[in-house]
Parts: structure tokens; C-alpha cells; sequence
């Protein structure tokens, strides 16, 4: 009962939105499969995966930075959103359906939880992050908090590549039309730098993201109501959703709690009528007597 009541207030106050995905460079298609550039394109969960903190980038002022320094023990939850600046349409509708799910996540950037966008083409520079950066904070509008909190990185090859791998994030460069293939996701990694989830496509559920930060953040960040939620809630990786999913020992145990209650009123109930039946039978005899 109380799962199925806060289901229902969870989803009558959440806006469902469904995942959608961008086109990928065009291509004719081969009989029978799907272009030999889609092949090598793709992303491969590593859940609990450590990321390598010692790799170097440099942020969007142009200072050099280590990945560690977003990172710390007991910190805060780290939102990783994998993009390239000068991307034509995909990335960008990467980074609208983010900053469109943080403005309506009740947690902020800088406060709660960091923000970080790293871009995976090595040719891209700090300026060209300062300005992309510059545009979604804008949008974000929550500048006092984003301003420490969300990040806009560049770095060489092999410290992408590092990176990249480590969170199963698979590119290829398109000589045909000139641009990156790769999918889209966010990933929601812990203070320690482990991955804890991902989320497809180019929009995302703040519900859901909501709960994968105070889930990585293992209660450190959220309410008690988020607390509760993540006992009724499942987190799908397959779908990178949490389903209302109630395992048969929470079923029993919710029954067993139900059943004691209601055993207690009934003997409650029952008490009650007994003692206003006594008090009845004693004002009979009074007055029979009289």
C-alpha cells in the first residue's frame, strides 16, 4: 500500500518523456545490415566500473585539470555527458535533453550534484568549450550554483581514449560525411568515480535521474520521501530506467506489516464493544433495582 501510494504521487508529479534518437550519418544502406561505420558504434555498459581520475584535461579557462578533481570521497554524485562541440545535430540534442532534464530536476548543479561534458574530438580547444559552456548555463539559468558546477572539458587523444573506453562509449570518425558516429547517453558516476548508471537517447526523465544521483550519492543526497521511492523502484540497466519493481521478500514483509495492523485494530474493535457492553449491562441492573 504505501509503495503503491507513492508510485502514484511519483508519477502524477513527474512529466513522462519518452527517449528518442538522433539520426546517424547518412549512408546508403548495404542489403541485409546496417552501414560498416554503425558497426563499430555503440555503448557498453561497465557498471561499477572504477574511471582512470589521473587523467589529464583541461577545463573551459584553459587550465590543465585531472579528472580526480570532480571527484571526491563522499562528495558529490558526478552527472558524464560524452560530446564533441562542433557536432552538427546529435550532440547537441544530447546537451538540450540534459539541461532540459536539470531545470526541471529540483536538485542543482554545483549544489547536490556535478556536471561534466567532455568532448571526445582531440582537435577541439577550451575556447570553443567556454562558449558551448557559456550557451547551456545560460539556458540553465541557474548560474550561482552551475557556474562551480558544471564543466566543459578538452584533452588529447589518449586521455579521451582512456576515458572513453573506460565507460564503454564507442566512436568512429565518418570520412563520408565528414563527422563523428557515435550513440548517446548520460551516465551518473559516484563521489569515488564508479559508474552507477546510464541514460539513452537524447531526452531523460528527471525522475529517473533523480534517483540514480541519490543512489549513487548512497544517501547523501535527497529526501526521505527519495529514500522511500528507491525502495519501491528497480534500476533496469537493460532500459537505464528504475521500473516499480517490488522484490517477494518486500511483498511478504509489506503483507506481514499490514496483517499485524489490522489483527491490532480488530482487538482493538473488539475491546471496545465489550467494554461498552459492560457499561451497559451495569446501568440495566441500576435501574432494575430502583
Amino acid at each position: 500500500m504505501l509503495c503503491s501510494l507513492l508510485l502514484l504521487t511519483a508519477y502524477s508529479l513527474q512529466l513522462t518523456v519518452s527517449a528518442q534518437y538522433g539520426r546517424p550519418p547518412q549512408h546508403q544502406m548495404p542489403q541485409g545490415g546496417k552501414p560498416e561505420v554503425l558497426k563499430k558504434v555503440g555503448i557498453e555498459q561497465r557498471l561499477n566500473q572504477q574511471l582512470p581520475l589521473e587523467l589529464s584535461f583541461r577545463d573551459e579557462t584553459g587550465r590543465s585539470v585531472r579528472l580526480g578533481d570532480y571527484f571526491k570521497q563522499g562528495g558529490k554524485p558526478v552527472l558524464l555527458s560524452l560530446v564533441y562541440y562542433e557536432c552538427p545535430m546529435l550532440c547537441n540534442q544530447v546537451l538540450n535533453g540534459q539541461v532540459g532534464m536539470m531545470e526541471a530536476l529540483a536538485f542543482k548543479a554545483g549544489r547536490e550534484y556535478t556536471a561534466l561534458t567532455v568532448s571526445f574530438d582531440p582537435r577541439e580547444l577550451p575556447e570553443l568549450a567556454a562558449r558551448k559552456r557559456e550557451t547551456y548555463l545560460r539556458r540553465y539559468g541557474r548560474t550561482a550554483d552551475a557556474e562551480a558546477g558544471w564543466h566543459f572539458l578538452t584533452g588529447d587523444e589518449a586521455n579521451i581514449r582512456r576515458l572513453t573506453d573506460a565507460v564503454g562509449f564507442q566512436y568512429v570518425w565518418d570520412e563520408g560525411s565528414k563527422q563523428f558516429a557515435h550513440a548517446s547517453a548520460i551516465m551518473v558516476v559516484t563521489p569515488e568515480g564508479k559508474l552507477s548508471h546510464y541514460f539513452y537517447g537524447i531526452e531523460y526523465s528527471p525522475k529517473d535521474v533523480r534517483l540514480a544521483l541519490v543512489e549513487a550519492s548512497r544517501g547523501g543526497i535527497g529526501s526521505r520521501v527519495d529514500q522511500l521511492l528507491l525502495y519501491c523502484y528497480h534500476y533496469d540497466p537493460t532500459t537505464g530506467k528504475f521500473a516499480a519493481i517490488i522484490s517477494m521478500m518486500r511483498v511478504a514483509g509489506l503483507v506481514t506489516l499490514l496483517g499485524i495492523a489490522a489483527l491490532m485494530w480488530i482487538l482493538w474493535r473488539r475491546q471496545k464493544r465489550e467494554r461498552e457492553g459492560g457499561r451497559w449491562d451495569e446501568s440495566v441492573n441500576v435501574g432494575g433495582a430502583a
